[in-house]
């Protein structure tokens, strides 16, 4: 950053370029530095406190086991393959329900946010929809689907749809008059209209909206499994809850933490490939 000193003589202010503008790449790269650091040590620092609360018994272990306890179950039990079947009962859940809701809330939002007509009609139903706890349509799926994965699937895609929905169709409508002005001075065709102007506009905050429900999604169907299912990390971490496994619960939180951030990351980085014009986010490409 630059400062700016008046010189008593002249009576002017002088420019003074300062270190970010000196060294641009120095000082981006040390600002990177800095946020790793942070990024690792404050979980590390919470991690070592919680470590050393446990075994100099300042908490309750029985209660709230130490991690290396928590990292020695976790790995004995995926070591004799018990941990990766609910893993992968939660992760299908979601990979089949996410897709669905992502689509679907993308195709109304764009519908609702380029035509009034439909927006009139349809807003205030969805809006009321929206505000029902998403567990409380269980029960409905579960008369609609029956057991099995079907309400699970239904519940994600349910969830994803309503986020998805809102940022497609807040995006559109929040393109500039301007961009659609200069397609119609140009003669664009509804299809060059939504390739060229809505598009490229509006995705940038509809990935955005995706990326929210990845976690959303995440933390639905561990809600549900704890209520209606006999696997997945839900279940896993109800049922050890029940008989007082402890050590189980926090592996499947543990789980849980993990799934939810790796798949948020990954349609992060979806989103960075399909739009490269974007701004990035966290400060990536800024320092």
């Amino acid at each position: 950053m630059s400062t700016a000193v008046k010189a008593p003589e002249e009576g002017v202010l002088v420019r003074r370029p300062g270190p970010q503008e000196l060294h641009p790449v120095r000082t981006h790269r040390r600002r990177r530095t800095l946020e790793l650091t942070l990024a690792v040590a404050v979980p590390v620092v919470l991690v070592l406190l919680w470590q050393l609360a446990a075994t100099q018994s300042w908490i309750d272990d029985r209660v709230y086991p130490a991690p290396s306890t928590i990292l020695s179950d976790g790995w004995d039990r995926a070591a004799r393959g018990e941990l990766w079947p609910d893993v992968w009962a939660t992760l299908k859940r979601v990979l089949g329900g996410y897709p669905i809701g992502t689509v679907a809330g993308y195709v109304l939002g764009l519908l609702m946010g380029t035509l009034a007509l439909v927006r009139a009609a349809l807003e205030p139903l969805l809006d009321a929809l929206y505000v029902v706890p998403k567990l409380a349509l269980l029960p409905v799926f579960l008369n609609m689907f029956g057991l099995g994965e079907g309400p699970q699937i239904a519940l994600v895609a349910a969830t994803v749809f309503f986020f998805v929905w809102i940022s497609t169709m807040a995006a559109v409508l929040a393109v500039p008059a301007g961009h659609r002005d200069a397609g119609q001075v140009f003669g664009a065709s509804p299809w060059q209209m939504f390739r060229h102007v809505l598009l490229p506009a509006s995705l940038p905050a509809v990935l955005v909206g995706a990326r929210i429900a990845a976690g959303v999604a995440v933390l639905v169907i561990v809600a549900s499994e704890q209520i209606a299912a006999s696997n997945g990390l839900g279940h896993l971490i109800f049922d050890s809850r029940a008989l007082f496994q402890n050590d189980v619960m926090f592996v499947g939180i543990v789980c849980v933490a993990v799934l939810g951030v790796l798949f948020s990351e990954l349609v992060r980085i979806a989103g960075r490939l399909l739009t490269p014009w974007a701004p990035r986010d966290r400060g990536r490409s800024q320092s």
